[in-house]
């Protein structure tokens, strides 16, 4: 499609045509209607009549009258460049697709599979994938409860999941409740793989239960930004910034050592980010908008915590003394 730019009534008015005849007519950049005549259009802009003329087209000549006036013949190009025009719209298809956060999901979450399922097996990839799938549901559904707008999960190859919300947080009880609802519902997982374990006598099940409370605990080490960390920063910055400093720098020596005695690099990272959100965070720990946990919600908040803590270490120690070394390797690594 070509298209002819023209000034009529003080107004930018554009005529799009092809090899044959107008397609359409903007007037400002909004599209206006008009009268198809034998040999071109007639459309009436602010009182001005304009008639275009398209006898000439094959011949590369369009015809433009105002008013009544004369034709004046305006010599255009009717070719359209089919190959740069099927590039260009591949190519804008091809940014809109990737601007599209159902693409970026589905295709993250397809190079996760494939990513563990290349390292150990396709089953091994399936159940981790639903249990970090679960994980960060309960994420979600505790954003949505507070009625934080919520973005969805992402999942990261290699690295895990990732709940993205809109709003940002008010209160440290909601920091608390949204960091604790992924390890509960991971919880919930685990309990489920169990039972459905013991009604089946299906060994994948207790692998779900076992893999899904040793990801949910590693997750609920006090170290930022894991969500243990995010439990003990609002318990600790609730009480003193000096105290919240301390508990958090204790936290980050913890995780240290827990990177160096099993050689995670990739905790270390994560440490180092948590590192700065712990500074940022007690620099303007005199302007912070989040409302703090008074004494009943820092008690309730340390109580959840270490139930959440219990159940998976429970899921855990029940499958320590099985025959199957998958299911008691996790005990053997916290117990070490």
């Amino acid at each position: 499609m070509n298209r002819v730019e023209l000034s009529l009534a003080d107004k930018a008015v554009s005529i799009f045509f092809n090899q044959q005849q107008v397609v359409q007519l903007f007037v400002e950049q909004q599209a206006i209607t008009f009268e198809e005549q034998h040999n071109g259009i007639f459309a009436t802009i602010d009182g001005q009549a304009l008639a275009v003329n398209t006898e000439q087209l094959p011949q590369g000549l369009l015809g433009i009258a105002v008013n009544g006036a004369e034709l004046q013949w305006l010599e255009v190009s009717t070719e359209t460049p089919k190959e740069k025009r099927s590039l260009f719209g591949l190519a804008a298809l091809g940014l809109k697709l990737f601007k599209s956060a159902k693409v970026v999901k589905a295709a993250l979450a397809g190079a996760s599979v494939a990513g563990y399922a290349w390292l150990f097996s396709w089953q091994f990839a399936l159940m981790l994938v639903a249990c970090l799938v679960v994980h960060e549901y309960g994420h979600v559904r505790a954003m949505r409860y507070f009625g934080i707008k919520t973005k969805g999960i992402y999942l990261i190859p290699f690295v895990g999941g990732l709940a993205v919300s809109d709003d940002k947080i008010t209160t440290r009880w909601q920091d608390v409740v949204i960091s604790l609802m992924g390890p509960a519902f991971g919880l919930i997982t685990s309990i489920l793989g169990v039972v459905l374990y013991y009604v089946t006598e299906m060994e994948i099940f207790a692998g779900v239960a076992v893999l899904s409370a040793l990801l949910n605990l590693f997750n609920l080490l006090p170290i930022l930004p894991l969500d243990g960390g995010h439990v003990l920063k609002s318990i600790s910055f609730s009480m003193r910034s000096w105290v919240g400093v301390l508990a958090c720098m204790a936290g980050v020596l913890f995780g240290l050592w827990i990177s160096y005695t099993f050689g995670l690099i990739l905790l270390v990272i994560f440490i180092l980010i948590g590192s700065f959100e712990i500074l940022i965070e007690w620099r303007g720990r005199n302007y912070s908008h989040l409302l703090p946990l008074d004494r009943y919600g820092q008690v309730v908040s340390a109580i959840m915590y270490i139930v959440v803590i219990t159940g998976h270490v429970a899921v855990m120690m029940h499958f320590a003394d099985s025959e199957n070394p998958i299911l008691s390797l996790p005990m053997k690594i916290l117990s070490s």
